[in-house]
């Protein structure tokens, strides 16, 4: 006598199935198109929460880069003077206070390009 393992395989499809709940055609509805687009989509979402972090320090060097060259300074020498100075202030705060507050970043700037210790 065989097992056919129906309660569990039942179980596997429809979790699968909701999984693809919206999906355009068979995809949402039969579970060997399902279980492909599924499969494929938690390929590409593993893959863009790797490449969402890039992004994001890609936009965060854009706006800094911006706000240093309205001021005069190349980006590469504004952070080539931050890590000489010391002063440890992530991408994400410089290009925070870039947007929304220039003249705390205009003073960070101006501190790091500061003659002296």
């Amino acid at each position: 006598m065989r097992v056919k393992g129906g309660p569990h395989t039942k179980r596997r499809h429809k979790k699968i199935r909701k999984m693809a709940r919206g999906y355009y055609g068979q995809k949402s509805s039969t579970f060997k198109k399902a279980n492909e687009a599924v499969l494929k989509s938690l390929r590409y979402a593993y893959r863009h929460r790797k490449e969402r972090k890039r992004e994001f320090r890609r936009l965060w060097i854009t706006r800094i880069n911006a706000a240093c060259r309205n001021l005069g300074v190349k980006y590469s020498e504004f952070i080539n003077k931050l890590k000489e100075k010391g002063i440890e202030i992530n991408r994400k705060m410089l290009a925070y206070l870039a947007v929304s507050e220039p003249e705390s970043f205009k003073e960070i700037v101006n501190k790091a390009f500061a003659d002296g210790n």
